[in-house]
């Protein structure tokens, strides 16, 4: 019995992971809530501020603090206290930039260390730092690379243990061939790559991914001064070396376009996130026709093809699809789009696209085709429904939806009186089958800054009607 508590104790503790004020109150209870509360603290170094990092300092080895001696960096204050835990080995998500910006931050505040010598002594701080990680964590999780700052590091005889397992890699193109090739000597396993292609792409890129085993999820992100060469002569080449049991797939584009021929080889895709801007979304074309019997997820940000490709794409692939997103800058101008979702994705859990002031009809063919959905995402403001309009088709017409978000177009102002959204709560009341989940994403506009509105809500949250409200602002609000 003792032993449950542990466990559930430790379950309710991991809730607490984006909670770090909590975490440190939890220290101070006793040394078994310390000791639980350090481990998840510790665990991801994003949780670190500039005294946890002076700490770290102070607990590298001894021949890690010659190395500072010898290139006379000399860090005030650094506990004296021998450590109560071996805090390093606690770590599972790695930053390499994380710990250079915080380094960067500490070194610069220190009296003895030049301006002209910065750079390179929070090099070194940093390099002693991630030996020590490499020295005493048995198994990295995640790391990030990206830090244009640091381009190579030496991976010491520890490395071989610690990223032995590491599932997660973020990098640039840009960092040395020579990490890049102690990394594919040493993770076979990696499940989730992220890769930012700038102007510099290694050659060894391809040995890293080539050796990957298992790999699940690639994230492709293009920096805006990536030439035409790069985006046809190196990336796509380069991405034809991933493996076909590819689940996950994320292109994040900047001004120029990319070939997306080589996606037809990932028949085992389940989810597709594409997001581009103005004018990169030239090469939709090649994959107008393709079949993915797996796709469940189609996430399509900001930009958005020509609506006749797109729907060529809905036919082929629509049938599986359980959620489908359509970015808020496409402006579609009818309704062609929004009736070849009702007709080809029966099956949708979630949803999100806009219905302008004459689709309420449209809208109404949606709900009776997609008859599972779940969740739908509606925009408001100017050309499109009104807060009101969208709230009511819901209720009217849905069978289950029981989360519905308003995202307010930019700069419209919320119409949404107080009296109208207690109105519509009563009438959600009386026929609830399940409490509505609401959510807003607006600026400064949106309804949570009415006290009238908050009261009203507050309200029907404590009636159950509402099972919880949020307030998104604009920069804060991603799809996932």
């Amino acid at each position: 019995m003792f032993q449950l508590s542990i466990d559930c104790f430790k379950e309710i503790f991991e809730c607490l992971e984006d909670d770090k004020s909590t975490l440190y109150s939890c220290i101070l209870v006793n040394r078994f809530w310390c000791k639980v509360s350090v481990r998840i603290l510790w665990r991801n170094v994003k949780n670190f501020n500039t005294s946890t990092f002076n700490a770290l300092i102070s607990y590298l080895p001894k021949e890690s603090k010659e190395i500072l001696d010898e290139n006379g960096i000399i860090i005030s204050n650094p506990t004296s206290e021998f450590p109560s835990f071996n805090y390093a080995s606690f770590c599972k998500v790695l930053s390499i930039d994380e710990i250079y910006s915080e380094i960067n931050v500490l070194l610069k505040s220190q009296p003895t260390i030049l301006p002209q010598n910065l750079k390179n002594c929070t090099r070194i701080v940093v390099q002693e730092i991630l030996k020590m990680y490499m020295d005493q964590v048995p198994s990295l999780r995640s790391l990030v690379f990206l830090n244009h700052q640091i381009k190579s590091l030496n991976l010491n005889l520890g490395a071989k243990d610690c990223l032995k397992h590491l599932t997660t890699l973020r990098c640039s193109s840009n960092i040395s061939s020579d990490f890049l090739y102690q990394l594919s000597q040493i993770c076979y396993n990696i499940q989730s790559l992220i890769i930012e292609f700038k102007r510099i792409i290694s050659h060894r890129l391809a040995d890293l991914i080539s050796v990957q085993k298992n790999l699940k999820s690639i994230g492709i992100v293009l920096h805006y001064y990536l030439t035409i060469y790069d985006l046809t002569n190196i990336i796509p080449p380069l991405m034809s070396k991933l493996p076909d049991s590819l689940i996950k797939l994320d292109i994040y584009g900047g001004d120029r376009c990319i070939s997306l021929s080589f996606m037809t080889n990932f028949i085992n895709l389940q989810e597709l996130q594409l997001s581009f801007n103005y004018n990169s979304f030239t090469n939709f074309e090649n994959l107008q026709y393709t079949t993915f019997p797996q796709l469940e997820v189609l996430k399509i940000r900001r930009m958005c093809p020509s609506y006749k490709l797109l729907i060529n794409f809905i036919e082929n692939n629509g049938k599986n699809l359980k959620e489908l997103y359509i970015g808020d800058f496409t402006g579609h101008s009818d309704s062609i789009l929004n009736l070849a979702i009702g007709k080809f994705c029966p099956n949708l859990r979630k949803l999100s696209t806009g219905f302008k002031n004459d689709e309420l009809e449209t809208l109404k063919l949606v709900f009776e085709n997609c008859r599972y959905l779940e969740s739908i995402m509606i925009w408001c403001g100017e050309e499109y429904l009104n807060e009101k309009e969208a709230f009511e088709t819901v209720m009217n017409y849905s069978l289950n939806i029981h989360e519905l978000i308003l995202y307010h177009r930019f700069h419209t102002q919320v119409e949404l009186l107080p009296k109208e959204l207690e109105s519509l709560l009563v009438r959600w009341k009386n026929r609830i089958q399940r409490s509505l989940s609401l959510i807003t994403i607006a600026d400064d506009r949106g309804i949570d800054k009415n006290n009238e509105n908050m009261e009203i809500i507050k309200k029907y949250i404590e009636l159950g009607v509402l099972k919880k409200f949020k307030a998104i602002n604009y920069d804060d609000y991603s799809f996932d």
